[in-house]
C-alpha cells in the first residue's frame, strides 16, 4: 500500500469520526443546555496533558485534543472519565447534573446515541434521494466470478456463476459474502459449464472468510487499459494506450483481469510478451518485470461490461427507504456480533478490529459515495455499542438512571465511581487489544 494509499484511507477515517463525535457530543450538549445544565468543556478527540486548539464562550471551554480517540463533553455534577472528585465531594449546585430529575438526566445521556441513529438514517436517505440504490444484479454475471485461494479451496473455479446461497436465490451479487457469513451456509449453488452444481462449504470456512476480511469472489472482468499508475512499468516505457485489451501473456490466453494479475505474478523478474488487441491491431509488447510483477495498469469501470440496476427515489421515498436501510444495516451487524460469541466457526481474536481495521474499509481513491455509506454505517455502530449497559459507556449511565427512575433509590456516588473506573478499564482494554491484534496483523505478522 502506497503513502497516498495510506493518507487518503487515513483522511477519510479522520473526517468520518470527526463528524461522528462532534454530532454524538452535540446530543449530550444541546439537552444539557435546554435544561440549564452546565458543560464544562466539549471537546473533539481527547486532551491529557494539553490540546492543539481551545477557546472558551461563556462557561464552556471548546476544544480539539490531540489523541483522536473520540471526544467528549464534561458536564458538572456528572461522574465521568474526568473522575473529577473534588467537585463531587463539594454540595450539589442547581446547574449541576446531579440537581436535575432523573428524567432530565436519561434525556441528557441518550442524546449522543440518539444523535448517531438519526445522522444514520438521514445519510442513507440522502445517498437514497441523490445516487439511488445502485446493484449488479446475481444474473447479469456474465463472465462469471474470479475466486480467490479461499474460494478455490471449498472447489469453486474461476468462471462459476453464482446463483444462490443455501438453496436460496441471491438477488444482489455483492450481497453474497454477507449471505455466507450471516445464514452461516451449508452451500453455494453455481452454474459450471451450463450445469448447476451445489458446492459444499466445509467447516472452518467463515472462520477463515472473517479472518481475511474481503469476498471470497470478484465479477470476472474483460482486461481493459483505463490508466496507469504513476512511476509505474506500464507509465515509464509508454508502450500501452488506453482502450487496448489486454489477452495474452508469453502467447497464454488471459483475458481476464484476475487471470491476467495471477498468470503475470508467476514471472517476477522475467521479460514477458504481452498480447493486446489494439482496435483491429494485434500488438505484441516486450515487457521486463521487477521482482513486484505489477504492470500498474487500471482496468476499466465494470459498467462498461455489465448492466447494473439503479433504483431512484424521490425525497419523499428516500425517507422510508433511509430507514429501512438503517433497520436493516443494524440487523446484520448484531447478527455478525453474534456469530462471535454463539458459533465454533468465529474467533473473538480473528474478527476484532482497531483503527487500522477500519480504516481499510474506506476505498484507496476518495468517493463520495462510499464515504457516506461508511460514515452512516460508522454512526450505527457507535450508537450501538454505546448503548451497550457498560459502566462508561452512555448504556450504563443509562441503566443507573432507569434503575432509579423504576426503583425510587439512586445508587450512592461512591457506587457510580467504582463503577466508571470498572468500565473505563474494560473500555482502554478492549481498545488496546483491539488495536493490538491490528498492529500484530498488519505489521508484526508481516515481518516473520
Amino acid at each position: 500500500m502506497t503513502t497516498e494509499v495510506i493518507l487518503v484511507k487515513a483522511g477519510q477515517l479522520l473526517l468520518s469520526l470527526s463528524i461522528l463525535v462532534v454530532l454524538h457530543e452535540l446530543g449530550h450538549f444541546i439537552p444539557a443546555k435546554l435544561f440549564k445544565t452546565r458543560v464544562e468543556k466539549f471537546y473533539l478527540f481527547f486532551d491529557p496533558w494539553f490540546s492543539l486548539f481551545k477557546i472558551k464562550k461563556g462557561e464552556t471551554e471548546y476544544g480539539i485534543g490531540w489523541l483522536p480517540l473520540g471526544g467528549y463533553v464534561k458536564i458538572s455534577g456528572m461522574i465521568d472519565e474526568s473522575m473529577d472528585k473534588d467537585a463531587m465531594a463539594l454540595p450539589p449546585q442547581p446547574y449541576e447534573f446531579r440537581s436535575k430529575p432523573a428524567w432530565q438526566r436519561l434525556i441528557i445521556m441518550i442524546g449522543g446515541v440518539t444523535v448517531n441513529v438519526l445522522l444514520a438514517f438521514f445519510i442513507y436517505a440522502m445517498i437514497l434521494w441523490h445516487w439511488g440504490e445502485k446493484y449488479l444484479p446475481t444474473d447479469a454475471v456474465k463472465y462469471g466470478i474470479a475466486v480467490d485461494s479461499l474460494g478455490q479451496s471449498i472447489g469453486l473455479r474461476d468462471g462459476d456463476k453464482i446463483i444462490g446461497v443455501n438453496h436460496q436465490k441471491i438477488e444482489q451479487f455483492n450481497a453474497i459474502t454477507a449471505q455466507v457469513i450471516l445464514q452461516e451456509a451449508k452451500s453455494i449453488e453455481v452454474v459450471r459449464d451450463g450445469q448447476e452444481q451445489s458446492i459444499a462449504i466445509p467447516d472452518g470456512f467463515i472462520r477463515a472468510l472473517l479472518k481475511q476480511k474481503e469476498p471470497f469472489a470478484y465479477i470476472r472482468v474483460p482486461y481493459y487499459v483505463d490508466r496507469f499508475e504513476k512511476g509505474s512499468i506500464a507509465e515509464k516505457t509508454g508502450l500501452f494506450k488506453p482502450g487496448d485489451q489486454m489477452l495474452s501473456i508469453n502467447g497464454l490466453s488471459v483475458p481476464y483481469f484476475s487471470d491476467f494479475a495471477k498468470e503475470l505474478r508467476k514471472h517476477k523478474n522475467e521479460q514477458v510478451s504481452i498480447g493486446v488487441l489494439r482496435g483491429k491491431d494485434s500488438v505484441t509488447i516486450p515487457i521486463q518485470l521487477d521482482d513486484k510483477a505489477k504492470l500498474g495498469i487500471y482496468p476499466q469501470d465494470p459498467e462498461k461490461f455489465f448492466s447494473f440496476k439503479t433504483k431512484t427515489y424521490t425525497l419523499l421515498e428516500a425517507i422510508p427507504g433511509g430507514f429501512r436501510m438503517s433497520v436493516d444495516k443494524l440487523v446484520k451487524y448484531v447478527q455478525q456480533l453474534r456469530l462471535i460469541f454463539v458459533s465454533k466457526e468465529v474467533k473473538v481474536s480473528e474478527s476484532l478490529g482497531g483503527f487500522m481495521s477500519i480504516g481499510n474499509l474506506f476505498p484507496e481513491a476518495w468517493d463520495w459515495l462510499t464515504f457516506w455509506e461508511m460514515t452512516a454505517f460508522l454512526s450505527i455502530i457507535l450508537a450501538f455499542m454505546n448503548i451497550l449497559p457498560i459502566p462508561a459507556l452512555d448504556g450504563g449511565h443509562v441503566l443507573f438512571l432507569l434503575y432509579e427512575i423504576i426503583t425510587g433509590r439512586k445508587p450512592s456516588e461512591k457506587f457510580l465511581e467504582y463503577a466508571q473506573i470498572a468500565g473505563m478499564i474494560i473500555l482502554f482494554g478492549l481498545l488496546l487489544l483491539a488495536n493490538g491484534l491490528d498492529f500484530w496483523r498488519h505489521i508484526i505478522s508481516k515481518w516473520f
